[in-house]
């Protein structure tokens, strides 16, 4: 069966997610190689492309990490086919030693880097403004506004890339990368293989004085890469009137919305900026020149409005020019078309239409759910047992934790997570706890994040002969982003070949780890005594706990639990390990059996043996 973003039918209009439409825009571009480290809100991207990639000469990987990911399509391009790098937000910062040099070294075929940024945090640790990466490396970048310029601003930027012999940075934003809307399908063109690398070490290896010429032609790209932001149909001016809009990426629709809803498109001028590095800066200045004031409407850091003050002052322009301010715009967090609206209404001085609200004081409030590891989770497990193995000791125990599924270890009763900053940081920052608390330190991290990143801080606990114990919790998968493969998952499950599966264990011996043990965290007893003896070692100890994702273990049906009468209602079940499949009807404890994936955790924890599992009859 031919996958959906295959279709060859230019013209027709397909409805597709933010990052179909991205994919779509690569495959029509006639993408070669492609690689990625998945993050949300980029998944679905790579997901797309790694589905094709199993149908069509297209190459995709996931690569261990986002510098890996960036290195290799950096190869690929110096070797003549296009090439792409997808990424969240933040991913752009493990990738960042890469990018730097080589916006000095430059490609041959096309290459785009994707970074999808994520403001209101709702899947990262904060909300950088990945912007400043196009200023800091002196790249061109470009924003979709919509769905369709998604996949169109992401065929165009291999073009540009050629052109300018530079990589290109496509920034989108959580709003575009998951919102659905039609696509209209362009031509795909064919993937050119024909691979072929010239040896020029003199301008591409970077020792001190190749770079000193490279930082030349890049600045003289820079300038070419102005000329074409000036004449670029991505940077358009609409509207009339003195009253002046400047904005980027999906706020352009709440602005459009704003000005239609207000009813001021007489009086009213927008300029929209696509291609966004380097700035069309004559057209900037020349929209400013027929504003009375200006308002500047993007999310995120004041990159635009910063620029554009800059350029207003260079030609002597006295206009107002607001965005970020305390009655205005704020750097935190998501835009919403309401409150664009009311923001240019308060800035324009104008009545702010309202639509009316509609009365639900009748309905009772929405009760919140808060993330939640899944029933059955062997991370739930995990942390019980390490839990109890900790009460055995003299000493406060602090918990580095890291990036995944885990992380909502931190939630009560479970309170398993002490620090965090970002992918692999619960083991150097667990190298440091050690050497300066009197403490005990247990870092939490994930399979797919230990080959992501921490294995040098694991290497340099080694080294340095640190005391901790460092938990990995290898559920065989990539889960929190969508199940997506890592080095430790065997391949073969998929019935894909071509893989070779890297064993965590050999992994962490091979380091030289004087105390390693295996465990599978159903076995309650077994891992607590395991835990017990890692703790007690002197020196690094590393505990692999290994047990499938629930949500693959679902697939593998069990008989769920229930809860007998015998239950004395202590509620040790709820209290210390808080599984979802638990709930309470009439004040007495029950297990969802929809939900209930039989681990049998809680009937090894039950004071009463209450918990039983369903006999074949009843289920």
């Amino acid at each position: 069966m031919t996958h959906k973003l295959l279709t060859d039918q230019p013209g027709k209009t397909e409805l597709m997610l933010g990052n179909e439409a991205i994919a779509r825009g690569a495959i029509e571009a006639g993408l070669c190689v492609g690689a990625t480290y998945p993050g949300t809100p980029s998944s679905e991207i790579s997901l797309s492309l790694f589905q094709i990639s199993q149908k069509t000469d297209l190459y995709f990987e996931y690569s261990t990490n986002e510098k890996v990911a960036m290195e290799v399509a950096a190869a690929a391009s110096a070797s003549g086919v296009r090439s792409m790098c997808i990424m969240k937000h933040v991913g752009l910062n493990v990738a960042a030693d890469p990018l730097m040099t080589l916006a000095y070294v430059g490609v041959k075929a096309g290459m785009v880097i994707l970074t999808a940024d994520d403001p209101l945090m709702f899947s990262s640790q904060n909300e950088q403004d990945n912007r400043y990466y196009a200023l800091l490396s002196g790249l061109p970048m470009l924003e979709p506004s919509s769905i369709d310029e998604a996949r169109a601003m992401t065929k165009y930027a291999f073009e540009l890339s050629e052109q300018l012999q530079e990589p290109v940075l496509l920034r989108t934003t959580t709003r575009i990368n998951h919102s659905t809307g039609p696509v209209i399908l362009d031509t795909i063109l064919p993937i050119n293989r024909q691979s072929h690398f010239t040896k020029n070490p003199f301008r591409l290896v970077t020792i001190p004085s190749v770079s000193r010429n490279l930082h030349v032609q890049l600045l003289e790209n820079i300038k070419q890469a102005a000329s074409l932001s000036e004449a670029s149909p991505w940077n358009i001016c609409t509207g009339i009137g003195k009253w002046g809009i400047i904005c980027n990426g999906v706020s352009f629709n709440y602005v459009k919305d704003a000005i239609s809803t207000l009813d001021i498109s007489d009086k009213t001028r927008v300029l929209r900026i696509g291609f966004s590095h380097p700035l069309p800066v004559s057209m900037i200045q020349s929209f400013l020149k027929d504003c009375e004031r200006v308002l500047i409407v993007e999310e995120g850091e004041p990159w635009l409005e910063t620029q554009i003050k800059a350029l207003a002052q260079e030609v002597g322009l006295t206009v107002s020019i607001k965005g970020k301010d305390n009655h205005l715009f704020s750097r935190l967090y998501e835009y919403d078309p309401a409150m664009v609206r009311s923001m240019i209404a308060n800035y324009f001085n104008i009545p702010d239409v309202q639509p009316p609200v509609p009365d639900l004081s009748d309905l009772p409030e929405i009760p919140s759910r808060p993330p939640n590891l899944c029933a059955g989770c062997g991370h739930r497990a995990t942390f019980y047992a390490v839990k109890q193995a900790a009460k055995t000791m003299d000493v406060e125990v602090i918990y580095p934790t890291d990036i995944g599924c885990y992380t909502l270890g931190v939630l009560p009763p479970l309170s398993m997570a002490d620090y965090l900053i970002c992918m692999g940081s619960s083991v150097g920052t667990s190298c440091g706890f050690s050497k300066v608390l009197d403490k005990k330190i247990v870092a939490f991290i994930g399979d797919s994040t230990f080959f992501h990143s921490g294995i040098p801080g694991l290497i340099n606990a080694v080294f340095n002969q640190h005391q901790f114990t460092l938990v990995i919790l290898d559920n065989g998968t990539t889960a929190m982003t969508g199940h997506q493969p890592h080095p430790g998952v065997d391949m073969t499950q998929w019935n894909l070949d071509g893989y070779t599966q890297i064993s965590i264990e050999k992994m962490v011996r091979a380091i030289g780890v004087p105390h390693v043990s295996v465990v599978r965290p159903y076995q309650v007893k077994k891992s607590i005594d395991a835990l017990k003896e890692a703790f007690a070692f002197k020196g690094v100890s590393v505990v692999i706990a290994q047990e499938p994702c629930a949500l693959i273990n679902k697939k593998r049906k069990k008989r769920a639990f229930q809860v007998t009468d015998q239950c004395k209602d202590h509620r040790v079940c709820i209290n210390e390990l808080a599984c979802p499949a638990f709930y309470l009807e009439s004040n007495h404890l029950k297990i969802n059996p929809a939900q209930c994936v039989g681990c049998a955790v809680c009937a090894q924890i039950c004071p009463e043996n209450a918990i039983i599992p369903v006999k074949e009859s009843q289920s």
